[in-house]
């Protein structure tokens, strides 16, 4: 890659010299973003990415998932006669549990992409904390293409 190409990244503006002519600055748009606890560089939308995508396992994400099974699995059992017992038992808030106990009605593709880390860069745990569709592919519309 030459020098003129590496310059050529999103709408960048041309590189500028300094005064005393030893210092070249360089104006390249990108966002910085925490997701999963990590920073990770965004590209505007109309450029293509510099890197293919690796997948990324948000930990969080799936915890969150594997949790939400669990007490499932906990109430459906009879372990736990009710949510407010499970939240009691849990030493959690009855309101987030009830809103992670959603994550089960998530799309099995959708899961699947989260457990691989293959889940949209957008997708993040608050995201689907808040309402989402019960149709599997207005889930599938709305969370994986983004």
């Amino acid at each position: 890659m030459t020098a003129q190409q590496s310059l050529i990244v999103g709408k960048s503006r041309r590189p500028t010299l300094s005064r005393d002519g030893r210092t070249i600055s360089v104006h390249i748009p990108i966002t910085l973003r925490h997701q999963g606890g990590r920073k990770q560089v965004v590209t505007p939308a109309d450029v293509a990415p510099w890197i293919p995508r690796a997948s990324r396992i948000d930990i969080t994400l799936v915890k969150a998932v594997v949790r939400a099974h669990r007490w499932r699995d906990m109430l459906e059992s009879g372990k736990h006669a009710t949510v407010r017992d499970l939240a009691k038992a849990e030493s959690i808030n009855e309101s987030y549990l009830s809103r992670v106990l959603r994550l089960t009605l998530l799309a099995p593709a959708i899961i699947q992409s989260i457990l691989e880390g293959q889940q949209s860069t957008e997708l993040e745990l608050e995201g689907l904390l808040g309402p989402i569709p019960l149709i599997w592919t207005e889930q599938n519309a709305q969370l994986i293409a983004g």
